[in-house]
């Protein structure tokens, strides 16, 4: 019989983008299932880790393109309900959520979830706000964040100013590829800077020529990702990369390349 784990990651898959609302999501979840294999797999005996791919219910009910801001906001309750039966099923253990578009999203949406101690956004699916003032960036230059009951937080569905106060107190990793067609990477880059005044432990790392899916340094993406979630659930020292980006001052732990080949070297 199996130890019980010291620590759970959340896999939240992305939205897919093709077939209706069942086909859509069974794609996403076919997706993301190599990188929750691998987290699975580098689990150790000292440190046992369990991850779970999570399936949406009420997320999945819309259709790609449809209505994002209230599919967003259904995939973040989704991502909530999973920490909360993570906490049912083995009581109070540390939570990673790792996320993907639309799933990125909800991940940094959950965050304020009590059991949540770490969020990995991959490529997340912002959208600018279309009534921000112009030459302001869309996203975040209005006033400060409230509790979660203000207007931006409300009407944070994707289209406004998204909310960074949950993420206080969390170790928040975003990645973003600099050739994304279907989301500005500008997005994260503010929503990271917003993000870096009210909690030091942001850092955001760019992945160049890569798009929207990260799929041309998927292994890289894959390795920074397994050494975030594993050092920030189980106090593993951090890779250097990861050190120096969360120690530095925006905007340089902001903007930190991904070099091509990382990982194979680590452990």
């Amino acid at each position: 019989m199996g130890r019980a784990p010291h620590a759970v990651v959340l896999v939240l898959p992305g939205g897919g983008s093709s077939g209706g609302a069942r086909g859509g999501s069974v794609l996403a979840a076919a997706s993301a299932l190599p990188l929750a294999r691998r987290l699975g797999r580098a689990t150790s005996d000292d440190d046992p880790v369990v991850t779970h791919l999570v399936h949406y219910r009420n997320g999945r009910r819309h259709r790609p393109g449809a209505d994002a801001a209230r599919r967003t906001a259904d995939c973040a309750a989704d991502a909530e309900e999973a920490v909360t039966e993570v906490v049912r099923r083995y009581g109070d253990i540390p939570v990673c959520l790792v996320g993907t578009d639309v799933g990125a999203l909800a991940a940094l949406r959950a965050a304020g979830h009590e059991a949540v101690a770490s969020v990995v956004a991959l490529g997340p699916l912002l959208r600018a706000d279309p009534d921000g003032p112009r030459g302001g960036s869309g996203i975040g230059d209005g006033p400060a964040e409230g509790n979660g009951s203000g207007p931006a937080d409300r009407n944070a569905g994707g289209y406004g100013a998204e909310p960074v106060q949950q993420l206080r107190g969390r170790d928040v990793l975003i990645v973003h590829g600099t050739n994304d067609t279907r989301c500005d990477p500008e997005l994260s880059f503010r929503l990271a800077e917003r993000a870096k005044k009210v909690n030091t432990r942001v850092c955001r790392f760019e992945v160049h020529t890569d798009g929207h899916g990260l799929r041309g340094y998927a292994a890289e993406v894959a390795a920074l990702t397994e050494d975030f979630a594993l050092g920030t659930l189980c106090g593993r020292d951090l890779c250097r990369p990861l050190t120096d980006a969360l120690a530095a001052p925006p905007p340089l732990g902001l903007r930190m390349p991904l070099a091509s080949g990382f990982g194979k070297n680590l452990r």
